[in-house]
């Protein structure tokens, strides 16, 4: 996997912008100039965005209808200067509301490679993914697959890995057999993900079995999307 390429990192979740505190980023401003909004930058290669750098205080609640969360996607995408950018991740909320439909149609003519869904085991997290798969299908969004989260426990100390929440129908792997979309694999309830994201720290820098896992999934999900565009072209020039 290459790890040079330029990556920016869109945050739409309007109401629930934690990517800034995730990426080690909080207290961060958005600056302007003459080519539109700078984005913050964790690496020279990986930028990011988030309505939670226009907020005052992290605690202050956007409370927004529709159509003014919709305007500020569109700026999102038209007025930040991203620069030359590899790969675009839009990390959107649950559900399937209004900020999914409006990077769907603000992006379209761009082309979308696809989207990565992300679950737990238990059936009542199942049921809404479904409906995610199937919102994709009726937009014309590729499922590049699904990564099924908190699998199980595994223990820091002793590597040791538990069931919490047991797939009492089968899991994301036979909801994704059953609905026909690829299996990205299964990441584990592993405490040393939840202080990485608490104290913005990247968890590349502690090599374990849990990052390997992410590494293996993210190499899956290039694999993914390079066969996308390739089809897309084919598809093109035919």
């Amino acid at each position: 996997m290459d790890v040079n390429k330029s990556v920016a990192l869109l945050d739409i979740d309007i109401c629930g912008p934690s990517v800034p505190r995730i990426m080690g980023l909080e207290g961060e401003n958005v600056h302007h100039s003459g080519s539109g909004w700078s984005p913050v930058f964790v690496k020279d290669n990986l930028a990011v965005m988030s309505v939670g750098f226009l907020l005052a205080s992290p605690d202050d609640a956007v409370i927004w209808r529709g159509p003014k969360k919709n305007g500020l996607i569109k700026q999102f995408l038209r007025d930040v200067d991203w620069g030359d950018t590899d790969y675009l991740i839009v990390d959107t909320p649950p559900g399937t509301s209004d900020e999914h439909l409006s990077v769907v149609q603000y992006l379209q003519s761009s082309g979308i490679d696809g989207a990565i869904i992300v679950t737990t085991p238990q059936e009542v997290a199942l049921l809404d993914v479904r409906k995610e798969i199937t919102f994709c299908r009726k937009v014309g969004v590729p499922v590049l697959g699904v990564v099924e989260n908190m699998a199980a426990f595994v223990c820091p100390k002793c590597e040791t890995t538990t069931r919490i929440f047991p797939p009492s129908t089968g899991g994301a792997e036979k909801m994704a057999r059953d609905m026909e979309v690829p299996y990205l694999g299964s990441i584990p309830l592993d405490p040393r993900v939840a202080r990485s994201c608490d104290e913005g720290l990247d968890l590349a820098e502690e090599p374990t079995s849990t990052t390997r896992r992410y590494v293996d999934i993210a190499s899956r999900i290039l694999d993914a999307c390079e066969g996308t565009v390739k089809e897309r072209s084919d598809m093109e020039t035919a």
